[in-house]
């Protein structure tokens, strides 16, 4: 009986015991006041070997973001949308197609390995 008492009064201990080191994460500092975000991004691939052409902008202003992105699509057509973002209004994209699908008599083959020329 002394065993479980001595047990039961280690667990309390144990649990209720507060660590003097206790690690601090993050930041820790107050958070620096941010004013509206600005930025302006672009990229592009194009790679006629493997077939990858897409590409991606966009500007924001404080609320007010537009942009655009791009992808060549499996059947040879270019997929472009064109999006705005004002304020609260929402996410309003225009998608447009250029060119005409073709769909080869012969697919090309999938690899899983890239090859390189």
């Amino acid at each position: 009986m002394a065993f479980k008492v001595t047990a039961f009064t280690v667990l309390v201990t144990i649990a209720f015991a507060h660590p003097e080191n206790i690690p601090q994460y993050g930041y820790g500092g107050p958070t620096p006041s941010s004013g509206p975000a600005k930025y302006d991004f672009n990229y592009a691939v194009n790679d006629p070997p493997s077939g990858n052409d897409f590409g991606h902008q966009e500007a924001r202003d404080g609320p007010n973001t537009q942009g655009s992105y791009y992808v060549l699509l499996p059947d040879s057509r270019l997929q472009r949308v064109t999006y705005t973002v004002n304020g609260d209004s929402g996410y309003v994209a225009d998608v447009t197609y250029e060119g005409d699908a073709q769909y080869p008599s012969t697919p090309r083959p999938y690899t899983t390995v890239p090859q390189y020329a």
